[in-house]
């Protein structure tokens, strides 16, 4: 069984077609999809599709590009939606300096929101960075002061040096399509080394569909691909993979039944 760690079932070019997109992933193995919001107006879109399918599991949060449209969604807002037992995680949240499309300082508030609200409720924290590197680093050596707190750094394509300093922090790294592309060579060198017990495996669904789906919404029975690559990369069997990144989200997202 594989377990696609984050996909988002409810964007434009899956939940048009929602339910024959949930069959065809089951039918390629996937067992379990993490649904991940990433704006306020979607979570209950996020939850019903989690409470409606036994298979999929929803987050609350509020994406980097969207901090400037939120700076109401603090950490009490964030706990007390994550109280439904359908929601195993919080965000995506983290910074995004390569669009920029909110201001770096009201993303750095609301990605402490939400890691305040990973140790209050003891769920783990799904972080997006792309070009923040130090920052988010940074900020999680910082957040981790104040009291212990688990996550994920998903879609990873961050140097090898920022993967070893977040699993020095306890985290997982969380490896989409991306590592399929041709040009991924970095991020291929980095996904060959990772230790097997802090690998997840992803789609980000709809987008960055794997070789040989480019060009094509990503959907989550597209994780296969990715896992097979991945498992190739590594000389170890699907098998093996498959079994070991379920056990990691299992253990990371431990309200998961």
């Amino acid at each position: 069984m594989l377990i696609d760690s984050h996909c988002h079932l409810n964007y434009k070019g899956l939940i048009e077609d929602q339910v024959n997109v949930l069959e065809r992933a089951r039918a390629n193995g996937v067992g379990l999809m993490l649904n991940i919001a990433t704006r306020e107006s979607e979570w209950d879109a996020v939850l019903d599709t989690a409470v409606r399918e036994p298979d999929v599991w929803a987050t609350v949060g509020i994406h980097p590009h969207e901090a400037d449209e939120h700076p109401h969604v603090d950490t009490a807002k964030l706990v007390e939606r994550a109280v439904h037992p359908r929601v195993v995680g919080i965000g995506e949240t983290g910074l995004d300096y390569y669009y920029d499309h909110s201001d770096r300082e009201r993303q750095q508030k609301s990605f402490r929101s939400h890691i305040a609200a990973c140790r209050e409720t003891g769920l783990p924290l799904i972080v997006h960075t792309r070009d923040a590197e130090e920052d988010t680093l940074a900020i999680m050596r910082d957040e981790m002061g104040k009291g212990a707190y688990s996550g994920v750094i998903h879609c990873f394509t961050a140097s090898g040096a920022f993967a070893d300093a977040a699993m020095e922090l306890g985290f997982y790294i969380s490896i989409s399509g991306i590592v399929t592309f041709k040009n991924a060579r970095d991020l291929q060198e980095t996904a060959a080394r990772l230790p097997l017990d802090r690998l997840l495996v992803e789609t980000d669904s709809p987008f960055l569909a794997p070789i040989p789906h480019r060009g094509r919404p990503c959907e989550p029975a597209f994780v296969a691909d990715t896992a097979r690559f991945l498992a190739n990369l590594r000389g170890e069997s699907i098998e093996q993979l498959a079994a070991a990144t379920s056990a990691n989200f299992r253990t990371l997202f431990s309200k998961v039944a």
